[in-house]
């Protein structure tokens, strides 16, 4: 592998539910089996270099489902962040969450809470989890923020550019996706950095999530490694960029 690797890679976590079903299980085994697919995401990942993942874990529409399925699984979402905590202590991952955590319980909150001052001096990977996260509840409540702040005159509206915009998102810490990956088989964003993922590269791989494997991970970021991205250039633009640069690809703007 080349080391033109993705800065961040972003993923859409698929399938738990059609895996248990196929097996006559409740939904909620295809959870629990899906623990394997994340640790093992997760080791490659840092094992590679790669500086961010972030894992697309509970959307703001998943409150939705039955309560039994929501409150095991976010029992088992909590307890294994906390059972992985020393791994990430010891490989140097830090830890963090994005989405509406307003919506958790708070003795949940407070077990996220920890997870992340414990992991917040790592140096390595950086695990973002997207948790009773959506894209459109981001946005609005960025828009919410713009607008209280342009009200109370610290804010020119005049001044707001695409990077005032990204600056009151969530990930405003994060680079954006280089590479996002949807397993399952389905062929949607589902509601995910919609804003964050203007040119990232997308992959579909018909893979369940609890079946999902380093070697999985390598095939989406092999596939990336031979794109060109382009960023609005012509072929030839990109061509002479990386001549000049010394680079395969040009750097965003």
């Amino acid at each position: 592998m080349n080391s033109n690797l993705p800065r961040h890679i972003a993923i859409i976590m698929d399938g738990n539910g059609r895996w248990a079903l196929r097996r006559g299980l409740d939904r909620t085994e295809g959870h629990k089996n899906a623990i394997a697919a994340v640790r093992d995401t997760i080791t490659a990942a840092a094992e590679m270099g790669i500086g961010y993942l972030t894992l697309y874990t509970f959307s703001t529409e998943n409150w939705n489902r039955p309560s039994a399925e929501v409150h095991a699984l976010m029992n088992l979402l909590v307890t294994s962040i906390e059972n992985e905590t020393p791994t990430m202590l010891k490989n140097g991952v830090r830890f963090n969450v994005i989405g509406d955590l307003s919506r958790m319980s708070e003795p949940v909150r407070a077990r996220l809470d920890k997870c992340v001052s414990d992991t917040a001096a790592g140096t390595g990977l950086t695990l973002i989890l997207a948790l009773s996260y959506s894209a459109r509840w981001e946005i609005t409540d960025a828009f919410r923020r713009v607008a209280i702040d342009a009200k109370n005159g610290t804010l020119n509206p005049d001044d707001i550019t695409p990077s005032t915009v990204s600056s009151y998102l969530s990930t405003s810490a994060i680079p954006d996706p280089d590479l996002l990956i949807r397993t399952g088989g389905d062929f949607r964003i589902s509601n995910f950095l919609l804003w964050q993922i203007a040119y990232t590269e997308l992959f579909f791989t018909p893979v369940l999530w609890p079946d999902f494997r380093r070697k999985d991970l390598l095939e989406a970021i092999t596939d990336f490694q031979h794109r060109q991205r382009r960023f609005g250039l012509t072929e030839q633009q990109v061509r002479d960029t990386a001549v000049d640069a010394d680079t395969s690809f040009p750097t965003p703007v």
